[in-house]
């Protein structure tokens, strides 16, 4: 059995339809779900379908097959090495379940043929699904024998919808839209830049006075991260772990730290404890920067007061933080997340959906999965694969998907996502990898602390990136103009719908000597 080519299909199945006769809500036998709806669009008995209304879609993550598609009448070719996503859209998820299909042929030759054979079934029921994601563990049921045939795993996610439907209608989506005058921008990576790797950083990274630093140094964006505290409140922070300094007490010195996840605090707790950086804690040096007791310096700024603080006109690049499994099986930080991914990502856009106005907003994170939660959450504002690639500076995740451009590209143009966050790293072994984003409609940023040098920027911005994210922009900009494309963007809309104004008031515009337009009755 391990050696044959196996297809799988996967069937979202109404487990209320009534049994011909009888009241009682019941699914339909295996063996009619299995084999005859293959053929078979009714049930015999009253002629309502047991399929239940769903879209049922898969993609395969490959060059040829990575488009979202319908699936075919026998399944899907799952491979030893294939990463194989079935996308299934259903309207009754607590009365879905989900039957799943093994076919194999006798041979390669044989598809061609006929049909294959069908080797066995399991049914999938939704009170299986504990949580947004996990793993199942299910037993295979021979489909000619009805005997235990075997065990497969798979993986799932759920994105339920969000509770914030009223303010995300079709009136207007960004979620695939880049205007082609949007190339080689400028953003500031965590406003300012990074200020615990440099020493001579003197404002805190990832504060108000940081992000409007940045802006006002000519950044057409500025990148940050955001996550929750406590009590589900969007705060703005980088590492997923802090210290706490204790006060002397026995043995311990003044200066000595705790250290806890900075979602095991609440909002208050963030604000009014001593906290320290993970570099200080690690180190024993705490850092001082320029008007540090001013509160847009303070760390932990709330995500509604950065959208309300910041000119609407500087464009914002916000990386969702959620801690993945690396590939030695340890997680980022030292626990697992307590807080659901579908809740954790409805308290992030319920501040944004509310707060954003005409912002131009690009959501992206390291992990795929919620990636593809933002995408399918919302239709307002696009999202960005974050990417590691091949690195030899960071340990790679468990899941393979960003750990190559080309898993990047094709999981980005399956989840329909904007584009790709790749790692410059990754970028500078491998040029011709822009070609591969680019090729298939995506837009391409970049990270890294490779970017920090007026050379690397100019080859990227060469190399046709849409944007490049890094530290310093007040050292390492070269725009003469400090202001973002979006505001210039805006003036010169502003300055053609005065035109307007003026050709139908019967004025007459001309440029001037010195290049500027003046207009005449």
């Amino acid at each position: 059995m391990k050696r044959r080519h196996i297809q799988v299909k996967v069937t979202p199945m109404n487990l209320s339809i009534p049994s011909a006769g009888c009241d009682t809500m019941l699914p339909s036998s295996p063996m009619e779900d299995s084999l005859s709806n293959d053929t078979h669009d009714t049930k015999e008995n009253g002629g309502e379908s047991s399929t239940a209304f769903a879209f049922s879609e898969v993609v395969t993550l490959s060059a040829d097959e990575c488009e979202i598609r319908s699936q075919e009448q026998f399944g899907t070719g799952c491979g030893p090495t294939d990463l194989v996503i079935f996308h299934l859209t259903v309207g009754d998820f607590e009365n879905t379940a989900y039957l799943i299909d093994l076919y194999s042929y006798s041979s390669r030759v044989a598809k061609e043929d006929g049909p294959p054979n069908h080797l066995g079934y399991h049914y999938v029921l939704p009170n299986l699904f504990k949580r947004s994601e996990g793993n199942l563990e299910l037993p295979i049921t021979c489909a000619k024998g009805h005997r235990p045939l075997g065990m497969m795993r798979l993986g799932y996610l759920i994105v339920k919808p969000s509770s914030l439907c009223a303010l995300m209608d079709m009136s207007v989506s960004y979620a695939r839209y880049w205007n082609s005058k949007w190339t080689g921008l400028d953003v500031g990576h965590r406003g300012s830049g990074t200020s615990f790797k440099a020493k001579d950083a003197v404002i805190r990274e990832n504060t108000i006075t940081s992000l409007k630093n940045a802006a006002e140094h000519g950044a057409d964006m500025v990148e940050f991260d955001v996550q929750l505290s406590k009590d589900l409140v969007p705060v703005v922070y980088h590492d997923f772990m802090i210290y706490v300094s204790l006060k002397s007490k026995c043995s311990l010195q003044e200066h000595d730290f705790l250290a806890l996840p900075m979602r095991e605090l609440s909002l208050e707790q963030l604000k009014k404890l001593k906290v320290y950086h993970i570099a200080e804690g690690l180190s024993r040096e705490t850092r001082s920067f320029h008007n540090d007791d001013c509160l847009e310096h303070q760390p932990f700024p709330q995500l509604c007061d950065v959208l309300d603080a910041l000119d609407v006109h500087v464009g914002f690049n916000i990386e969702i933080k959620w801690s993945q499994r690396l590939e030695d099986g340890k997680m980022e930080e030292e626990f697992e997340h307590v807080v659901d991914r579908n809740l954790y990502i409805d308290c992030i856009l319920d501040v944004i959906l509310r707060k954003a106005g005409n912002r131009r907003i690009v959501l992206s994170c390291f992990d795929p999965d919620i990636c593809t939660i933002l995408r399918f959450k919302q239709n307002r504002y696009p999202v960005m694969f974050l990417t590691l690639g091949r690195t030899t500076k960071y340990q790679k995740y468990m899941d393979p998907r960003g750990n190559s451009m080309e898993l990047a590209v094709w999981h980005a143009v399956a989840m329909e996502f904007l584009g790709v966050v790749a790692h410059t790293e990754d970028l500078l072994r491998d040029p011709s990898q822009v070609n591969l984003a680019k090729e298939r409609g995506l837009v391409l940023f970049c990270w890294g602390d490779d970017n920090n040098s007026k050379d690397t920027i100019k080859l990227l911005k060469e190399l046709g990136l849409h944007a490049i994210i890094y530290d310093k922009m007040d050292v390492l900009t070269t725009k003469e103009v400090k202001q973002s494309v979006f505001h210039l963007q805006a003036k010169d809309s502003q300055k053609e719908l005065l035109k307007l104004q003026a050709l139908e008031m019967g004025h007459v515009w001309h440029t001037s000597a010195d290049g500027n337009e003046e207009q005449q009755a």
